[in-house]
């Protein structure tokens, strides 16, 4: 009997992929800007991701160059890296 279900976005990298392939779908606003919103909906409520899951993958797209969060934290910002991460 198992009592935990597996959760596909427990590794922070698999979260991060998800949320470029996300970011990179939505049409940006102002400066290439996409709202926090437009990709937190789609993973909590549509992928069943959570909270700490998204913190994580956001953490780690920042930290690998895939993604610019705004200081504010309502927008991130599609970078280079991220979009050469959807060509492979």
């Amino acid at each position: 009997m198992k009592l935990v279900t597996e959760r596909p976005f427990a590794d922070p990298e698999v979260a991060a992929r998800q949320l470029v392939q996300l970011a990179s779908s939505i049409e940006p606003v102002q400066d290439s800007r996409v709202h926090i919103e437009k990709i937190n909906y789609p993973f909590l409520y549509t992928l069943k991701g959570s909270g700490a899951e998204f913190g994580a993958g956001i953490r780690c797209a920042v930290e690998k160059g895939w993604l610019e969060l705004h200081e504010s934290g309502t927008y991130v910002r599609l970078l280079s890296h991220g979009e050469d991460l959807l060509r492979q």
